[in-house]
């Protein structure tokens, strides 16, 4: 029998953490990765797993010591405390393991450091590991011939992690993208076809996330509408679910733009209670998009602008990866990102500077053109050697698109044409369904005010900038004069939260060039 722990870096402070926002509502981390509790599911008996995840918990040192193994999963923002880490469980002489994203990638970076590593998806390499650990042959590297069957993955142990200090829980749908994005690692590590957990799985998951307790649901698919006809009975099953539980659960997911040309599928993602999309629009450029493979998003007669407002319009909030620094930037590439986000009613832009990562496409194609900063971390912020602007040009210029994008007038005027002038309705699914459950209705109006006043009264207390202080109270006056709904200040509460967190973000950023690719 093995005592194994299993470890989650943290995260660089980024975008997509919260971490500023997380005190606000009550919280410590966004949302658990999805390895963790996984791995602990694939580990038979009479095994013994702890998770630590360092997000919401120290590492406990002292505990790794006494364990057989210790492994560690983690993504390319988290590769320099992966190495401290480990580092210091060498140090303490332990078996040492590392899996995960980055090192699918980068399989030598961690050399000298990890006893064994895993590259690519482990559902059949981990027990494979274990009963070869058990016998005194364990392997240096495990990668699996075949891509996971989706169909006999578990469902994961979240009771072993504490699910209280989490803002979302998180559930997979599925693995693996279509399309062929130059720049994007997950055709490498999940491939292009898209492979789909039965209704049964997904609804045992979820199942087992509400008995955590979790209301605020992350679909971590990379696009959850890969094989748009296999996941539509996988939908209906949820939303029957929802329905009959009275919508306990509110989802946000990732999806490809292409999401606008199907009405039928956007109306079922609502009636699952999807309130929140992310997509990967990366540039208003055609030609950059051209450049890059994504072509998808070019497809059909409307405009990158009108297939989002496509997507508002069926109920469903926008938010976008964008990316700097293609091939046919140039200086006016700033101005056309921040255009294009306001005409959009965007409030959410993961913007970065294009990277290159190991395996990729465009890894590949750089390499042969010289144009690699060979940097682990390079004080302009990307690997890549832009081919029309000067790097410290791309660094200056993203740095000011970030300090106007999240600017707190121009995101609150975002946020009015989306929610007064637009008047985006979420839930409209379960709206319906208050209507004739009118008790439901009233209680989950109370909460949403609680939970509303709760999250104002800590930024009023907390927010040291009294000018920023004032603006959230002042469009909060404009709102309420539009829109009382209960959900709706909610929702404007979380805005302000998370506002807080990347405008602290961007305004530290503005002094750090050197951590900007660890940041967004």
């Amino acid at each position: 029998m093995a005592d194994i722990v299993l470890i989650n870096p943290r995260f660089e402070v980024s975008y997509w953490g919260l971490e500023h926002a997380m005190p606000y509502f009550g919280k410590r981390a966004v949302f658990p990765v999805a390895a963790l509790s996984l791995l602990a599911a694939l580990t038979p008996s009479p095994h013994q797993v702890t998770l630590i995840d360092e997000n919401v918990e120290p590492i406990d040192f002292d505990r790794c010591a006494r364990a057989d193994v210790v492994g560690l999963t983690g993504m390319s923002v988290q590769r320099f405390r992966m190495r401290e880490i480990l580092a210091e469980l060498k140090r303490r002489g332990l078996f040492t393991l590392v899996g995960g994203p980055w090192v699918t990638l980068q399989e030598d970076y961690f050399d000298g450091l990890a006893d064994t590593i895993f590259v690519g998806e482990a559902e059949d390499t981990w027990p494979l590991f274990l009963a070869e650990w058990a016998e005194g042959r364990a392997g240096r590297r495990y990668e699996q011939t075949e891509r996971t069957d989706m169909t006999r993955v578990p469902v994961p142990r979240f009771d072993l992690l504490p699910m209280k200090h989490y803002a979302f829980g998180s559930v997979q749908f599925s693995r693996g993208c279509p399309f062929t994005c130059e720049f994007c690692d997950i055709i490498v590590t999940f491939g292009r076809r898209p492979r789909l957990k039965t209704g049964a799985q997904v609804i045992a998951e979820i199942e087992a996330l509400h008995a955590q307790g979790a209301e605020f649901v992350f679909i971590v698919d990379d696009n959850l509408i890969g094989n748009k006809n296999a996941i539509r009975p996988v939908l209906r099953e949820v939303a029957a679910w929802q329905e009959a539980r009275g919508y306990p659960l509110t989802f946000f997911t990732e999806a490809s733009l292409d999401l606008a040309e199907d009405p039928d599928l956007m109306a079922l993602m609502s009636a699952v209670n999807i309130v929140t999309v992310f997509v990967g629009i990366e540039s208003p450029n055609d030609a950059a998009l051209i450049e890059t493979k994504k072509k998808q998003n070019l497809r059909g007669v409307r405009t990158l602008v009108e297939k989002v407002h496509a997507i508002q319009d069926a109920g469903l909030e926008v938010w976008c990866g964008m990316i700097l620094g293609f091939d046919s930037d140039d200086s006016t590439v700033f101005e056309a990102h921040r255009r294009f986000l306001a005409d959009a009613r965007i409030m959410h832009s993961m913007t970065g500077m294009l990277t290159a990562l190991p395996k990729t496409p465009l890894h590949a194609r750089l390499a042969l053109e010289g144009r690699l900063d060979p940097a682990d971390q390079s004080p302009f912020g990307t690997n890549v050697i832009p081919l029309r602007l000067g790097r410290d040009e791309l660094c200056r210029g993203y740095l000011a698109l970030m300090n106007e994008l999240y600017a707190p007038v121009a995101y609150f005027d975002r946020f009015d044409a989306l929610f007064v002038q637009g008047r985006l309705r979420f839930n409209q699914t379960r709206r319906r369904f208050w209507a004739t459950h009118p008790w439901r209705s009233a209680l989950s109006g109370a909460k949403a005010l609680v939970q509303a006043a709760a999250i104002l009264a800590r930024l009023q207390w907390h927010v040291r900038d009294p000018a920023l202080r004032r603006e959230y109270r002042r469009r909060l006056v404009s709102l309420v004069r539009v829109r009382r709904e209960p959900e709706m200040l909610l929702v404007y509460a979380m805005k302000c939260a998370i506002h807080a967190h990347v405008h602290t973000l961007t305004r530290s950023m503005s002094g750090a060039a050197g951590a900007i690719s660890n940041t967004f």
